[in-house]
């Protein structure tokens, strides 16, 4: 009696124990480290224009997420053209919803220190990354209505944000984004902006500020300009 008793209550502690290792395997491994730098291969280079370029870094499984709070922002590391350190903040354009990696839309400047580490690196090459930074972390329905401003390559913590906002179906939030550039050329993620504003039409707006206009460029372009 004893042992069948004993047997069963060994049995029930495996199974309990398998069940926690269970679902404790299938949480997604959270990648940043607020404290260390740590290193990302950039899989993916795609060039958008020509001071402008996509970067897709690969996370060390294909399950894994980056671990980053809606409006918080990640430290890269990298060297300027005289070999010195230089840091400094980028938000990336993806969310923990796209596993396996995380994407920067980077736009460099003639000048800029970190802009000349994005211009050399390659396929294949480690980016420093460090995370998550920041004092605004947005909640679900912490507002009725975010009005956004943005500003050349600024636009990427709101689309960040609108992007984390819409695509969540609990999230009654309205956005409306004003986004300014100098021209039409200049307007950073415009297709994926788009994109979200026809599909969710009753609850985001884009409207764009540009200091100089081309009507025959801008006409196609089907969300609110002014």
């Amino acid at each position: 009696m004893f042992r069948s008793l004993g047997a069963v209550a060994v049995a029930i502690v495996a199974v309990v124990v398998g069940a926690v290792f269970l679902f404790s395997s299938k949480k997604p491994k959270v990648c940043l480290d607020p404290e260390n730098f740590k290193q990302f291969k950039l899989v993916k280079r795609d060039q958008l224009s020509h001071n402008v370029a996509k970067f897709t870094f690969a996370l060390p499984t294909p399950t894994s997420v980056l671990g980053l709070p809606i409006g918080q922002h990640i430290s890269c590391r990298g060297k300027d053209s005289q070999g010195e350190e230089v840091i400094k903040p980028y938000t990336p354009t993806t969310l923990d919803s796209d596993v396996g990696k995380f994407e920067l839309v980077i736009k460099m400047y003639p000048q800029g220190r970190m802009s000349h580490h994005f211009r050399e690196l390659q396929v294949g090459d480690y980016l420093a990354v460090k995370g998550p930074k920041g004092r605004f972390r947005y909640q679900p329905g912490q507002v009725r209505v975010f009005g956004m401003i943005a500003g050349g390559s600024g636009i990427t913590p709101m689309f960040q944000v609108a992007r984390a906002i819409l695509e969540n179906p609990n999230d009654k939030t309205k956005v409306h984004l004003i986004y300014a550039n100098v021209s039409y050329e200049d307007i950073l993620l415009r297709e994926e902006l788009e994109t979200l504003a026809e599909k969710y039409s009753s609850h985001f707006n884009v409207y764009y500020v540009l200091n100089q206009v081309i009507y025959s460029q801008v006409s196609d372009i089907s969300t609110e300009s002014v």
